[in-house]
């Protein structure tokens, strides 16, 4: 019987509220509404002193409903194709599927790419190249969720570090170089296995949310300083981990079994194992990574690890990054002894977005990244312009970007023009120390202009000019020089 009792209690008490609300006199609540709409007559007749006194400052926000503007965004770029959902766009998303495993797929296709094409001359030394050549990176991306996707990748007009070009000189018999290809340069799944299997952990309290890959994938660690390469293999990521003093602790195991470049050339003897872990602290985020390449006995074994740190110290952003390879038997091409001494310092002046920048780097003994593609250059690439793989074509770095017994640095300044950011200049000086009799002492400058055009065209244009040490007695020290134009249409 209590139970009833409760309820009729409850049930009195809202009738009684409901009585004390309607017995408020029509003709007081017409009063109030005349009286509202007197004032608000006298505001508009009076000026802003009602709004103020009345609570209608002109800071209050406003009770009309504004639709989304829109008028001044720009237009969603049209892909190669899409089908499904459109990619960044709006509207009703579209019923997805339901697996049996519990999840909600809506698949999305879409295609994509760039096409580069370059004419550019490199002279370095005795030896001098003028060439017209070409790349195209295509890619089909199926995504299916929010974390699970299909991804397959072509460069079309590249393999094995060859680019699809006519060649002006040096004169050759067959100045065309064809390279024209389907091979697939990238193929892989990725996803989340708490995602896939959600009936597994309903309430999303668990440690399932366990990211994987599997396929041809690109892999960049360490700035590509310790793997930039696209490798057939399996990969395990745990996220969102989080020990004591930081928030957030990533890692991840990688099993590389095929399709593995070492020091840019392809070693099909080899297989690659690689532990991979980041940490968010509270000044500074922390990459520890450390990688095994197998090889053959004309290649050899090797070990390579990383470390760095990236933080902003006052209003200056630095890493500080200790790389090391060793070779588990006999040194090889492939499979080096080395330590690798790297630093990057820049810094915005103020009430602008120019950027000065400045690296040093100190390679003892020469250290080689456990993986590294046909076009990516070598270790040093990351200290500028003067040392970067332009990834096109025959056209050298203006510096040696191999880590062997050697000191230096770049300093840069890059410089936006225009409010709109759409052109910059960077200018750059890189010098080479050799600290071993064998490894000469270089230095250029390196000045390089880029500006967009519209939504998709981006002209670049790249000018050096240095000068190397001749290690042969009684010779007199070597010029090199180059200049590129690029034109590249992203779609």
């Amino acid at each position: 019987m209590k139970p009833v009792r409760e309820w009729t209690r409850l049930w009195r008490l809202a009738a009684l509220i409901a009585g004390l609300v309607l017995a408020v006199p029509a003709g007081l609540r017409a009063e109030v509404e005349e009286s509202a709409a007197a004032e608000d007559s006298a505001a508009e007749e009076g000026g802003g002193e009602s709004d103020a006194e009345h609570g209608k400052h002109s800071s209050r926000l406003s009770d009309e409903r504004i639709p989304l503007q829109t008028e001044t965004m720009p237009e969603r770029p049209k892909l190669l194709l899409e089908l499904g959902n459109p990619y960044l766009g709006t509207g009703r998303i579209k019923r997805g599927v339901e697996l049996p495993t519990g999840a909600v797929w809506q698949p999305t296709l879409i295609l994509f790419g760039t096409l580069r094409s370059a004419l550019q001359t490199f002279h370095d030394g005795d030896s001098e190249r003028t060439e017209w050549a070409n790349r195209l990176d295509l890619f089909g991306n199926l995504q299916l969720s929010g974390t699970e996707r299909l991804v397959v990748g072509f460069r079309n007009l590249d393999r094995n570090g060859r680019f699809t070009s006519y060649v002006f000189e040096p004169d050759l018999d067959d100045p065309f170089v064809d390279e024209l290809n389907s091979d697939i340069q990238a193929l892989y799944f990725e996803g989340d296995f708490g995602e896939i299997f959600p009936r597994l952990d309903p309430e999303d309290v668990g440690r399932k949310d366990i990211g994987f890959s599997i396929g041809r994938q690109p892999l960049f660690f360490q700035e590509g300083m310790l793997l930039n390469d696209s490798i057939d293999g399996i990969g395990i990521t745990r996220n969102t981990l989080l020990p004591k003093n930081t928030s957030n602790f990533r890692v991840t195991f990688f099993l590389g079994l095929d399709n593995i470049d070492r020091t840019n050339v392809e070693d099909e003897s080899a297989s690659l194992f690689a532990v991979l872990t980041s940490t968010d602290l509270r000044r500074s985020t922390v990459d520890a990574d450390l990688a095994y390449v197998s090889g053959d006995a004309l290649t050899g074994d090797q070990v390579a690890l990383g470390v760095s740190a990236v933080q902003r110290l006052g209003k200056t952003n630095t890493s500080f990054r200790l790389l090391g390879s060793v070779a588990t038997g006999e040194e090889t091409p492939f499979a080096t002894d080395g330590i690798l001494l790297f630093s990057e310092v820049s810094w915005t002046p103020p009430y602008g977005h120019d950027l000065f920048y400045f690296t040093t780097f100190w390679a003892f003994d020469e250290y080689s990244a456990a993986a590294a593609g046909p076009a990516s250059g070598g270790p040093l690439g990351r200290a500028g312009i003067t040392y970067a793989a332009v990834g096109l074509g025959s056209f050298g770095a203006p510096l040696s970007s191999r880590a062997r017994d050697v000191a230096g640095g770049a300093v840069g300044y890059q410089k936006f023009i225009g409010s709109e950011a759409r052109r910059q200049v960077i200018a750059e000086l890189g010098v080479r120390l050799g600290t071993a009799t064998e490894v000469a002492d270089e230095a250029a400058v390196s000045l390089r202009y880029q500006a967009a055009y519209g939504r998709r065209v981006v002209l670049v244009l790249d000018a050096f000019a240095g000068t190397r040490e001749s290690l042969v007695e009684g010779v007199g020290d070597e010029g090199v020089w180059g200049g590129r134009v690029e034109f590249r249409l992203k779609f």
